[in-house]
């Protein structure tokens, strides 16, 4: 039902060098004292994926989490609305499944679900934030009725975020619209202050409590950054996720190949503009805080088949095959299926029969992270959690990094 985000690669040395050829913003702002590291839970993963909040827990994970975000809320009627209530405060945990080993109940009024479960995740790990996440690549198409009336949507959503069935569970909220004044799944043309009157309508309606949004990584010329005004809106928000993956993938299922997360442009690839460090050079150029720029990654690879060529720019006859989604697949399973065997521009490739995936791995992240650092980024944040191993190898190299 949904596109995997909604909806995340040369050696670290050469990343970093590369990353120095790329016109980005001079002189770098301080490194983040702060070691921000999100991770996306989505909450389709409790059914196909098998993946639980407590698996956050036994995957190392959230010890080395400091915010989650919880994917997704939709947005009807220009109102916050939830997107799957069984998932979301009704499906039964048995005390074996739950995150503290105590089971759920039914007795009228009790909290149930993914709600009740990060409820009490947050309290064995006090340190972790839950931001609930609306839109996504599937239900960003209400965002331009939302825009009419910012005021009347802001109050929807304090009031559904602050239910007093879930009252703590959710530290503030995330807007994840696929694109303001642009096309995504649908196109809109709300105007490149829509997403900064939204923003202001947010803000003044949550105070304190924390307000993000994930935004495009469309640094091409005339493309998506340029569409809506970040600059001007980033000062309603406390930080933006940077949505720096999916730039190639299977969704062109004759190629070229190319990697879906590139931190640097390279010669051939597809499009210019679209690759990390040129985004976050065009959204500080815009004036869009460092700080207020957090660095995405992607759990997960994207590919192609009936692809002779090892090296990026081959063409091919379709989307490989994925587990669930032709086209994407885990970095679980694709460490195995399909072992990196190549890196270009910073992030990590694999050539295996007629298959060609790319995906990040933990080597890979560590040269992203280091670049983050010299960039003065608020942050890194990645889509999203069941993509990892179960002890948890890219989040490592996240923090660590």
């Amino acid at each position: 039902m949904f596109r995997t985000r909604l909806a995340a690669l040369g050696t670290a040395l050469v990343t970093i060098a590369s990353a120095l050829t790329v016109s980005v913003a001079a002189a770098p702002a301080q490194a983040s004292p702060n070691g921000n590291v999100l991770g996306y839970f989505a909450q389709w993963g409790v059914y196909a994926r098998n993946y639980h909040v407590k698996n956050i827990k036994t995957s190392g994970s959230a010890a080395k989490l400091t915010h989650i975000n919880y994917a997704f809320g939709n947005v009807v009627n220009g109102q916050c609305v939830l997107g799957d209530t069984y998932a979301d405060y009704d499906k039964f945990y048995d005390a074996a499944s739950s995150v503290d080993g105590v089971s759920d109940t039914w007795d009228t009024g009790a909290l149930r679900g993914n709600f009740n479960q990060l409820r009490k995740l947050k309290k064995q790990f006090p340190n972790i934030k839950v931001i609930f996440s609306f839109g996504g690549w599937t239900w960003s198409g209400g965002f331009g009725q939302a825009a009419k009336n910012p005021t009347a949507f802001a109050n929807s959503c304090y009031n559904l975020v602050n239910d007093s069935r879930w009252a703590g569970v959710f530290d503030g909220i995330d807007i994840d619209w696929e694109y303001p004044n642009a096309c995504g799944l649908s196109c809109d043309t709300s105007g490149p202050d829509a997403f900064t009157k939204l923003g202001q309508a947010l803000r003044s309606r949550f105070g304190s409590k924390l307000v993000t949004a994930a935004i495009t990584a469309d640094a091409s010329a005339g493309g998506k950054i340029e569409k809506t005004n970040y600059g001007a809106a980033s000062q309603y928000f406390n930080w933006f996720n940077v949505m720096t993956y999916d730039f190639f993938g299977g969704f062109s299922p004759q190629g070229p190949t190319a990697p879906h997360s590139p931190l640097t442009s390279y010669a051939g690839i597809p499009q210019q503009g679209f690759d990390s460090a040129d985004a976050i050079a065009k959204l500080k150029a815009r004036g869009v805080p460092a700080n207020k720029l957090w660095l995405g990654v992607g759990f997960y690879g994207r590919g192609w088949t009936g692809v002779t060529q090892t090296a990026p720019g081959g063409s091919a006859t379709g989307a490989a095959p994925g587990t669930y989604e032709a086209g994407i697949d885990d970095y679980k399973v694709l460490k195995t299926k399909c072992p990196a065997n190549g890196t270009i521009a910073g992030t990590a490739y694999a050539k295996c029969g007629s298959q060609w995936w790319s995906y990040d791995t933990p080597s890979t992240i560590s040269g992203k992270m280091s670049w983050a650092r010299g960039q003065g980024l608020g942050g890194a944040f990645f889509w999203e959690l069941s993509g990892d191993t179960t002890g948890g190898e890219l989040i490592t190299a996240v923090k660590n990094g």
